[in-house]
């Protein structure tokens, strides 16, 4: 086993007191389980197939003991506590190898039931077997990477995008960013990401066709930070200004900060998730006004939205995907670092149970933004092939074979029957190769072609490492990773010392980290460190190996620039590598390469092909490969040049024009009202024309509801849907807007004088909501229309001289229907104007109140629904729904009742509503969710009325995310907001509790639990956020205007 070779001196002094061990005076829990025999225990259980490093620390305690019985009693407790580590290693093997097998076949029915729903058309295209069958993520090996063919190519393709204003946001949330002088290393969140997404954006701001990029990240403005993480914006310096297309007033790639969390402190990524609700706010004002901005200055006054949202690690894609709804934006994903997969790893290491690692890494609520982003995304990025085949497909929302099937039916255009996946590409990171000059020389000479440069010394570096060389001038094996086992730089060192014609050729160069020395590394590298020393004594590698103890990261380019002017050779043999970027910095040096079989260098050496794929864990394989390198010139020299010619594949331009492409080819998506009048400014006026222009210009999104019955056809599948009746919808509806305009002009003549006696029955400007000073949102989760009631004319008295001034308005936001909230306004005595919007079923429906109240209480936001309808499932959603209900039964009941049944009456387009008779026989709401992730099924599955319903609503749909839309739409302002929910209710209650609005909890108010989440509330909402203010059980109007008050939001 690589790095334990330490293991070597346990057996060997077992066997030499093994006869104690045995002895009658041995411990008494080694003779109450009887004869041990600690020696075959050992091979048996632990050399072969046991891997436990923190063992080491107890043996150097044991070898320091002097006394020898001691010293028994020692290795007899570690023993012990080898068996314990094993057993309890065999028994989370166990657990894991059954939750493996549950998933196996619930991933199984739940293709098979897809698969049944869109069996009557299969071809044979898509039912190919995994070997011959047309990949999903590309049409064969070679075209996995689609890359600019030639500088040629690239310049055709520059000349199409000139005349294109396209802006683009990325999203990164943790770690501290800025784009000169990262602290890379200075924690585990100020890594390889960070520098990833700043040259991605400098690099797309320098593009054709591109005028700004917005990278959104977290202010920073503590004590222990450099005072240039809280400057609010910073602009990246394009490396290459030569290539700018126009330099416009905004364009430009910058780092936006987005104040949220703590103001003064600088937290770790697992403790941001509370706050990014806060943040969607926050980047969602600026998109906006930077929208705004931007048509002023391109768009010919308007607003120029983003092309896509990106979104970088599970963080940002969850905030990604809230703002890619509420804008109605294609969203892009890049995992980075998937938490699924970093779940198995730490199970198999034994050392974490599940939840110790979720208090640790937040992991469930990590996994679930994951997932949501699979949800939301249009494009997911990869960097390999292995990333999507080995760590993608453990999750619920992706399924390769499913993936191309669907794949194959969009492309003949036929009905996925609501089904949807996200199309999963491979585009390596980019590189800077423009300042990289490869080296043509050798070391017995100057470099070819380079007589006119002046002289420059060597860099320091280069003595530190040829100090060990006995012969400098043979070519050089270079090695640069940290002294890890996964590296398995152990192999490469036995592979090296015996293979004699290698060494008598080459040197060995181990850049392994920096250190001060071994005892003050950590226990697994530090036995590496020393596992490798021993091999160099062993083999007598001494004047052939080098292992410096320093470097700097400047010094990096430098190391490969003199492996490669001795005509070396760069090998990278970790055992699995997801990557491998230091291939990419190699080869751009010049250098030939040999890398593992396993992971991403498999894409690069076939895009590359400048060298040799190993098995890691084959010796004489690395040794082969090394030795035909060195000693074939011809062969060294051809990769070299292959090298060369092809490292452009990895070039940030080349990226930059992947990845655009790909955003090409989604479908454009973006707010589509006119916003002619729809500013935000409020107006004096009252001219009933006024009126009339605002209802008039609402004529393409807004539908009346007569009666609170399903509105359209009951269908939605978008894919089948023919243009002729949308067309013949637009119509309809246009003509029923324009008939109901003309009505309207003379009942506001009629009742004009009624409207200035009360504020809250009509308004000159339509909606109201866009004047008010302050807004109040109704989100308490009752039982029954009788409790609501209750609550809404307690807020209302408490509100009641704010009412009639008319500087505030109220939003109902509820599970209930329209037509449930009809009754609850005719029972309760109150009138449609009493609100200025409706949430209704669960945030899947947006209703304004009408003007001609009487006939026509309310008008549905038509657009609305264009923001939440991305990947709503409609007819085929349903019928799978159906299907899933009727398996759902009482078994225990004389005819095993079905317990869940669809409610037609309570359903509308974008709410498919199911009745619960008996709620604790039904699944938790993420079994459902899973459910339909497995089936390729986009949607959000809410429990409501004390799990006596159950909604499925669109994936991008919430009341929360309602209330987004109001500011986009209207220009609501997001800090002047007040949400009173209950201390619990419906399983999407945390939602509505987040976010730069305030909150007022009402104890008592409803009884039911908020049981949607496997991970802590503390996950989802900040507990001690001075915006939430909790009331007594027993309040009354008073101590609702003094929590207001407490607030902000009203004078005494």
């Amino acid at each position: 086993m690589a790095g334990n070779d330490w293991i070597n001196s346990y057996l060997e002094a077992i066997l030499d007191v093994g006869p104690a061990l045995d002895d009658k005076k041995s411990s008494l829990l080694l003779r109450e389980r009887g004869r041990f025999s600690p020696t075959r225990y050992f091979v048996e259980e632990v050399i072969t197939g046991f891997d436990e490093t923190d063992l080491y620390r107890s043996w150097v305690k044991a070898q320091a003991t002097r006394s020898p019985q001691e010293r028994n009693t020692r290795l007899e407790n570690m023993c012990w506590r080898i068996w314990n580590l094993a057993r309890q290693k065999k028994q989370l093997e166990g657990e894991e190898a059954q939750r493996k097998a549950k998933r196996r076949l619930e991933r199984e029915r739940g293709r098979r039931e897809a698969t049944a729903d869109m069996s009557e058309d299969l071809s044979d295209g898509e039912k190919g077997d995994a070997v011959s069958d047309i990949s999903a993520h590309g049409d064969s090996t070679r075209s996995r990477l689609p890359r600019i063919s030639s500088v040629d190519a690239m310049e055709a393709w520059a000349t199409q995008q000139k005349g294109k204003k396209l802006y683009l946001v990325l999203i990164s949330l943790h770690g501290l960013i800025r784009g000169e002088n990262m602290e890379l290393g200075r924690d585990s969140d100020t890594g390889g990401q960070v520098k990833y997404v700043v040259e991605l954006a400098r690099a797309l701001g320098s593009m054709p066709g591109v005028y700004r990029v917005d990278l959104l990240t977290r202010q920073v403005s503590a004590s222990d930070v450099d005072w240039s993480y809280g400057e609010p914006t910073e602009m990246l310096t394009p490396r290459n200004s030569e290539n700018l297309d126009e330099v416009g007033e905004s364009s430009g790639a910058y780092i936006i900060r987005i104040p949220f969390g703590p103001r003064d402190k600088y937290i770790p990524k697992e403790l941001l998730w509370p706050h990014i609700p806060e943040f969607v706010d926050g980047a969602l004002n600026h998109i906006i006004q930077m929208s705004k901005v931007l048509g002023e200055q391109v768009g010919g006054g308007q607003p120029l939205w983003p092309v896509a949202i990106h979104g970088h690690y599970s963080d940002a894609g969850d905030a990604a995907a809230l703002l890619s709804g509420v804008l109605n934006v294609p969203m892009l994903f890049t995992g980075h670092s998937l938490g699924r997969d970093k779940l198995e790893q730490l199970l198999k290491q034994g050392r974490l149970s599940r939840d110790e690692i979720n208090a640790t890494y937040k992991i469930m609520r990590r996994i679930e933004a994951e997932e949501l982003s699979l949800d939301a995304s249009e494009i997911v990025i990869t960097s390999t092939k292995q990333e999507i085949d080995e760590q993608w497909r453990l999750y619920d929302g992706f399924d390769p074979i499913l993936e191309r099937k669907i794949r194959a039916r969009i492309k003949r255009n036929v009905s996925c029957y609501g089904r949807f996946m996200p199309h999963m590409v491979i585009i390596p990171p980019g590189m800077e190769f423009h300042h990289i000059i490869p080296h043509d020389g050798d070391m017995d000479g100057d470099a070819d072609g380079n007589e006119d440069l002046p002289t420059v010394p060597d860099p320091p570096i280069w003595f530190e490492i040829m100090r060990f060389f006995s012969n400098p001038r043979k070519p050089m094996i270079l090695a640069l990773a940290r002294p890890d086992p996964k590296k398995n730089i152990t192999t490469l060192v036995k592979a090296f010392g015996e293979c004699r014609p290698l060494r008598e050729l080459a040197n060995l160069t181990l850049i392994m980290g920096n250190r001060d020395g071994i005892d003050e590394m950590s226990s697994t590298n530090g036995s590496v460190l020393l596992s490798v020393l021993k091999l160099i004594d062993k083999y007598d590698l001494y004047g052939q190996v080098a292992y410096p103890k320093h470097h700097k990261q400047y010094e990096v380019p430098d190391i490969y620039r003199l492996a490669a002017r001795t005509k070396g050779v760069f090998i990278n043999p970790a055992f699995i590598e997801p990557f491998g970027l230091t291939l990419i910095e190699a080869a751009a040096h010049g250098l030939p390469l040999v890398a593992t079989k396993n992971g991403g260098p498999v894409d690069i050496l076939r895009v590359l092909e400048n060298g040799l794929l190993i098995d890691p864990h084959d010796q004489q394989s690395i040794a082969d490969a090394l030795l035909k390198l060195v000693a074939d010139k011809q062969l060294w020299a051809k990769c070299r040049q292959n090298g060369l010619k092809n490292i452009h594949f990895f070039s940030w331009p080349a990226h930059c024009k992947t990845y655009l492409s790909r955003i090409a080819s989604c479908k454009p998506r973006h707010p589509q009202w006119q916003r002619s009048d729809d500013g935000t400014g409020t107006t004096e006026s009252d001219s009933p024309s006024d009126s009339l222009r605002d209802i008039q210009d609402l004529s393409l999104n807004l539908k009346f509801s007569f009666d609170g019955e399903k509105n359209g056809t009951g269908g939605n599948d978008a894919t089948v849907e023919s243009e002729e009746n949308m067309t013949d919808r637009n119509s309809k509806l246009e003509n029923a807007v324009v008939t109901w305009s003309k009505g309207v002009l003379v009942d506001t003549r009629k009742t004009r004088h009624m409207e200035k006696l009360d504020h809250n029955t009509s308004s000159t400007k339509f909606p109201p909501l866009k004047r008010r000073k302050h807004i109040f949102v109704l989100s308490v989760d009752c039982d029954s229309l009788d409790g609501l009631l209750g609550i809404t004319h307690q807020v209302f008295n408490s509100l009641e001289k704010e009412r009639n001034e008319g500087s505030v308005g109220f939003i109902l936001s509820t599970f209930f229907s329209i037509s449930e909230i009809h009754t609850f306004l005719i029972s309760g005595g109150l009138k449609p104007g009493d609100f200025d919007a409706f949430i209704c079923n669960s945030g899947s429906d947006l209703y304004y109140p009408s003007v001609n109240s009487e006939n026509r209480p309310f008008v549905i936001d038509f657009y609305y629904h264009s923001h939440i309808g991305y990947r709503w499932g409609g007819e085929g959603l349903r019928k799978t729904l159906v299907r899933w209900a009727a398996s759902i039964a009482d078994k225990n009941a004389e005819n095993e009742e079905q317990i869940i049944t669809l409610s037609e009456k309570l359903s509308t387009d974008y709410c498919y509503a199911f009745k619960v008779r008996k709620s604790g026989l039904v699944p938790p709401v993420k079994d459902v969710r899973k459910m339909m992730r497995i089936q390729a099924l986009r949607c959000h599955a809410v429990y409501c009325q004390n799990w006596t319903r159950l909604n499925f609503i669109p994936v991008l749909a919430s009341r929360s995310q309602a209330i987004r839309y109001l500011h986009v739409r209207w220009g609501v302002d997001l800090t002047k907001v007040v949400v009173f929910a209950g201390e619990c209710g419906d399983t999407d209650y945390v939602d509505v509790l987040g976010g730069m609005h305030k909150s007022v909890i009402l104890r008592g108010a409803c009884s039911g639990t908020h049981t949607g989440i496997s991970y802590p509330l503390s996950d989802v909402i900040p507990l001690d956020r001075p915006n939430i203010v909790e009331m007594p059980e027993t309040c009354n109007c008073a101590d609702i205007r003094s929590s207001l008050e407490s607030l902000g939001f009203i004078r005494s």
